[in-house]
């Protein structure tokens, strides 16, 4: 059942090392069953059940998912494209935004400083799926300047996984 998150402020959470235990094992399994999270966490299943809850009203937890095997499903390329937007178009960023976080290629968006006002990470089918993607939308989406792109040739570290500090 999904519950409405409560807004609290970032960092304003009081969280313990059983807090903590309980987060670690839900990032490493996230299919764990409550009896299965509570003897990671050295508890009963209803106190278990109890603070999970908790940290999912807390909003610490954003949400549960699969993590598919990219290439398994043909997607061999990643790509990192930074993108310069032209100067003085600020009208141009929202929708701009709102284009790029309904690409399915676009796994991940981030505004940035440096350079470039943008960078994603990208995924194709092979280098020419990458070529007509850059060309044919993203040099084609409102305000965009330039693009430049980088192909991961090599994936050495990828993970969701936070680093949790116990209170």
């Amino acid at each position: 059942m999904h519950r409405p998150k409560r807004e609290i402020p970032l960092h304003a959470f009081d969280l313990d090392r059983i807090d903590c235990r309980i987060l670690a094992h839900l990032q490493a399994q996230g299919r764990a069953s409550n009896l299965e999270l509570a003897e990671a966490a050295g508890l009963s299943p209803a106190q278990c059940h109890r603070r999970h809850r908790r940290l999912e009203e807390l909003g610490l937890i954003a949400g549960y998912h699969a993590q598919l095997d990219a290439r398994r499903l043909g997607l061999t390329v990643v790509a990192f494209i930074h993108i310069g937007m032209e100067k003085g178009h600020l009208r141009d960023l929202p929708s701009f935004q709102r284009l790029v976080a309904d690409l399915p290629q676009v796994l991940e968006c981030y505004s940035v400083t440096g350079d470039f006002d943008y960078v994603l990470k990208v995924v194709a089918q092979d280098l020419k799926a990458l070529s007509t993607f850059l060309m044919e939308t993203l040099m084609r989406l409102p305000g965009v300047n330039s693009v430049r792109s980088s192909v991961c040739l090599d994936e050495i570290k990828c993970t969701a996984t936070l680093p949790l500090t116990q209170g």
